[in-house]
């Protein structure tokens, strides 16, 4: 392929990634699928190496990357065949992810693989929104190791009725299943419709050449940062039962162009539910360095081919079967990104911002009282840290989600909750010649009693500026006037209000530089 046929390509690819997520979004039940847009969708080569990537979550299409291929080589697999996975120890990141694969075969050929994952806000944890604060990985619901959901096109009902009769809500979890076949289905065929007309050999080679490409682009990439080893450490706030202060260290050595990120430094894994699989952490990895390319490099795993990822097996980013791992994914991942950009901004601290909220803000609530039992499960922007050239973003969901906020009319149609405020929070960015981002404020009343639980993080230390510039705001959750812990959970009655303040983002460069401009 000539360059122009070669991006043709490659956007063909990744635009039937695009179009399963428009189907998947259209097709789902759940809000949190439908409006939240909580769900992502990948192309595989038939050894599952990752070739093109919608632009959906970070820590969803991260983790891919890194377990598709050992998950796809122990599966038998045939064509109409679909594989459901959520173990977060066989490629999965944390239960209510749900992963459906698909084989895509031409003359009865295999030439790769699609795939989806979506967030169930209910996966049959006890506690609604399935994200519990939890001591093990039982207690955060139904855990489905690799197997088949369609043989042949045919749906294996055994295995479809265990995943809908663990939810309070089997209709639901029954039409969401059923739009993530169907973006699957969309996929193959858009593949087969670009595969078919070029054959089996120019098609794989088509991939490999798209891989070799973004190689190239990130190994140059990666030459512009100086060789030499760049060191930080960071903690998470506290696991939930407890323990506190819990490290994160990364060391980084860049030479010729390649990266070893070593995790060795990092704390074991704890009781609570912040552990993460490997995949997780090398979401967070691949994500900050994939911000250093420029921005036509395929979302391919060639891009990745110059970064090398090490955790000690049983540390906190590498943990073993059966640690719980629901916050993991979604707020230890944010913190391997802060440290990684706090190593790197060692070496190239014109490129690198202060650190963002630093937490995805976890809201998870719902009722299994009276006739109509719900499950409701989000999460909040914040501040975005600022740069050497700009300002951090205000109310945000910054690096690893990239998901919208739950519309105030659709919250309030679907569920027994009224939204008292929804606002910015100022002057809860960090000062500097470029200010940090503000957090929001969100205030929910309960229109019903219900169960909530709260994993967040960065309430006791805020997001760190960098060259001079002050840290971002904490942020403070409150149930009425009672100050919340980070994570907890509890029962709330009807008329109490509850309001999550998010952080602000880090600033960059000293506050006096910013006066001296003005």
């Amino acid at each position: 392929m000539d360059a122009i046929e070669l991006s043709v390509f490659s956007s063909r690819v990744a635009a039937a990634c695009d179009e399963m997520g428009a189907v998947l979004r259209r097709a789902a039940f759940s809000t949190n699928i439908k409006d939240r847009l909580d769900y992502s969708c990948a192309v595989f080569d038939p050894q599952g190496r990752l070739c093109a990537q919608a632009a959906h979550i970070p820590v969803h299409l991260g983790s891919m990357a890194y377990a598709m291929q050992d998950l796809v080589a122990g599966m038998q697999w045939a064509p109409g065949d679909m594989v459901v996975v959520n173990d977060p120890y066989l490629g999965g990141t944390h239960l209510p992810d749900v992963t459906l694969i698909a084989p895509v075969y031409l003359q009865a050929k295999l030439i790769g693989f699609v795939a989806n994952r979506a967030h169930h806000a209910d996966i049959g944890a006890h506690s609604p929104g399935s994200m519990p604060v939890s001591r093990c990985l039982e207690e955060e619901g139904l855990i489905i190791s690799p197997r088949h959901l369609l043989r042949e096109d045919q749906v294996e009902t055994g295995c479809l009725e265990a995943i809908t009769t663990a939810t309070a809500n089997p209709l639901q979890m029954d039409g969401d299943m059923a739009a993530q076949i169907s973006a699957n289905r969309t996929g193959v065929q858009r593949l087969l419709q670009l595969a078919g007309p070029m054959g089996v050999h120019r098609y794989l080679a088509g991939l490999d050449a798209v891989n070799d490409y973004a190689a190239r682009l990130a190994a140059r990439a990666l030459s512009r940062i100086p060789d030499g080893r760049y060191e930080f450490e960071d903690v998470m706030e506290d696991d939930g039962t407890g323990e506190v202060d819990i490290r994160i260290a990364v060391s980084i050595r860049i030479e010729q162009g390649r990266a070893d990120v070593d995790f060795n430094g990092t704390a074991a894994q704890v009781q609570g539910n912040i552990n993460c699989p490997l995949s997780v952490a090398a979401a967070g990895v691949y994500y900050v360095f994939r911000c250093l390319m420029p921005e036509h490099t395929p979302a391919c795993t060639g891009s990745f081919r110059s970064i090398a990822l090490t955790a000690p097996e049983g540390c906190l980013l590498n943990a073993r079967r059966p640690a719980a791992v629901a916050a993991g994914n979604v707020e230890t991942s944010s913190r391997v990104v802060d440290v990684v950009m706090g190593a790197l901004a060692q070496a190239i601290p014109e490129l690198i911002p202060a650190a963002s909220q630093g937490t995805m803000n976890n809201l998870a609530m719902g009722s299994r009282d009276g006739d109509r039992a719900w499950d409701y499960y989000e999460t909040l922007g914040g501040g975005m840290g600022a740069g050497s050239r700009h300002n951090g973003l205000s109310a945000i969901q910054s690096h690893m989600t990239n998901t919208l906020n739950t519309p105030i009319e659709v919250l309030e149609m679907n569920f027994p909750l009224r939204l008292q405020r929804y606002q910015l929070r100022d002057h809860s960015g960090g000062a500097g010649r470029h200010r940090g981002g503000n957090g929001l404020v969100r205030e929910y009343e309960f229109l019903e009693p219900a169960t909530v639980t709260l994993l967040t993080e960065r309430r006791h230390t805020g997001p760190w500026g960098l060259a001079g510039g002050c840290a971002g705001a904490s942020g403070e959750n409150w149930r009425g006037s009672e100050r919340l812990p980070a994570k907890t959970s509890f029962r709330i009655q009807a008329g109490e209000c509850l309001s999550l303040c998010t952080p602000g983002g880090g600033g960059w460069g000293s506050a006096r530089e910013e006066e001296g401009t003005k």
